[in-house]
């Protein structure tokens, strides 16, 4: 990685300046003055709105309607340090990216209220400036970094008027009026605010925001069944290469995985488990560091993110070496027993507790026939002594998040009612850990996981993910023609 150049807020006659052990001294003059000259014109000119712009807007006007004669401040978020001057690769706040479409750290959209409604207007840095030198020496400069858009393409892709963010400290501070933050994003922007908002008021904002997002409109619909589709090719990636994991460790699956996210999305959605033999029993084992055996399972939870930014959520409990052992398939079943009752529940007006109800009593039920846990079962269920071994909820809401809506209130979230368009996974489980002595000691070890992801519609549901086979022999014969 070069070496680049940092801006600190220094006189205007040096701008930029050097970064402390750099290899240039500075710059001369005549250097500066070369650099000014000399570049072709790139602005682009008739540029399509985004796809998105037009559902963005329709968000924000739902938006505007809930707070009228209140200024709204949604951030995007800066870049985080991962370490010394090198970031991690930014990623948008879920709310900016939501009522905007866009993905550009540094960037405020700020709803002003006006006698009809509110006038949105997004707050980002325009081109490099080539005047000053900041494209060539600094840090975050287009030489350094890429060229980004300037703010009349802004305007023309995503519908907004644009402003350069460097204006906004001092328009937030003649603000007058009810103001309202989503807090978290932006350190400078909260500064900017400190005397004008309430934590109160603030959350009621992110509040409405991740309730807001609970029933999809079609461009969310249509982004989360790509990000399954890739996920589910992922998934085959995977099983193709088993021997060469087997040969190395769950880095390989890891690894395998995530080109399929990059080369088709933006990223991964979360951090893939990839878990082989006893981690399956780990929640969220990301680590993937352990070997990978035949003969044991392997629980896969991975999901690729669009480059809309959302993201698939899927798992699947495969035999390394294709074939299900009795005890292993055993449980593997009761898993999908389980699965079968909960996406049966997923509908409309349903309880959004109903799937995860029905898939608890199915695993209790075997639970309980297995010897594992005394009866009744309703007894289990009372005192919730199954969750020994099924540790988790049995799924949530999906979307720009993973864990998505997980600001909104209980009543509107899991003590609230199933609608169409609402997206969510359903992903029972059980998990005996190695080293639970209250099972015989052939079932310690295993951990089996099931997960879809299931849109509700209006006379049922539709598995966003049954690209992906889920019965046990169905399971065996996909790896088989995987592996020709």
């Amino acid at each position: 990685m070069s070496e680049e150049l940092i801006t600190e807020e220094t006189p205007e006659e040096e701008p930029v300046k050097q970064r402390k052990n750099g290899l240039y001294g500075g710059v001369s003059d005549e250097l500066a003055e070369n650099m000014k000259s000399g570049w072709a014109d790139t602005e682009l000119h008739g540029l399509e709105p985004d796809a998105q712009a037009p559902y963005a807007a329709a968000r924000r006007a739902a938006l505007s309607a809930r707070f009228p004669g209140e200024r709204l401040v949604i951030p995007a978020g800066n870049l985080k340090t991962r370490s010394n001057d090198t970031e991690y690769a930014f990623r948008a706040s879920t709310e900016y990216a939501y009522l905007t479409g866009d993905q550009t750290e540094d960037s405020v959209l700020v709803l002003e209220p006006t006698a009809d409604g509110h006038e949105a207007t997004l707050y980002r840095l325009p081109r490099s400036n080539r005047e000053n030198g900041e494209f060539w020496l600094d840090g975050q400069g287009e030489l350094w970094v890429g060229r980004r858009h300037s703010l009349a393409e802004a305007e023309q892709l995503l519908g907004l008027p644009a402003k350069d963010i460097r204006e906004l400290a001092a328009a937030l501070a003649e603000a007058t009026g009810p103001v309202r933050n989503v807090r978290g994003h932006d350190a400078s922007v909260e500064a900017a605010l400190t005397d004008k908002v309430t934590a109160e008021r603030d959350e009621e904002l992110r509040v409405y925001l991740s309730e807001a997002r609970a029933v999809k409109d079609a461009f969310e619909i249509g982004e989360l069944q790509k990000a399954v589709d890739s996920t589910v090719r992922g998934f085959e990636d995977v099983v193709k290469v088993l021997d060469k994991a087997e040969a190395t460790s769950e880095r390989y699956i890891e690894g395998t995985f995530f080109l399929r996210a990059r080369v088709e999305g933006n990223d991964i959605g979360y951090g893939s488990i990839c878990a082989a033999g006893p981690h399956a029993t780990t929640l969220h084992w990301v680590r993937n560091d352990g070997d990978v055996r035949s003969g044991e399972l392997l629980l896969l939870d991975a999901g690729v993110e669009t480059h809309t930014l959302y993201t698939a959520d899927v798992t699947r409990t495969l035999p390394i070496n294709g074939r299900f052992g009795e005890l292993q398939k055993k449980i593997y079943d009761a898993v999908y027993e389980a699965q079968e009752a909960g996406i049966a529940a997923v509908k409309p007006g349903a309880a959004y507790r109903d799937f995860h109800d029905a898939s608890q009593r199915v695993l209790a039920e075997k639970l309980v026939e297995w010897g594992l846990v005394e009866g009744p079962v309703d007894r289990v269920l009372e005192l919730g002594l199954q969750r020994r071994w099924t540790l988790h909820g049995t799924g949530h809401m999906l979307g720009l998040d993973v864990h998505d809506c997980a600001a909104a209130r209980t009543e509107a979230y899991v003590d609230g009612t199933l609608e169409p368009g609402m997206c969510l996974t359903v992903e029972p489980g059980l998990y005996f850990q190695a080293d639970d002595l209250t099972v015989p000691a052939e079932y310690r070890g295993i951990g089996v996981r099931i997960e879809d992801d299931i849109l509700v519609t209006e006379d049922g549901n539709t598995n966003l993910s049954a690209g992906l086979p889920r019965r046990s022999d169905e399971v065996e014969a996909w790896m088989a023609g995987l592996k020709g």
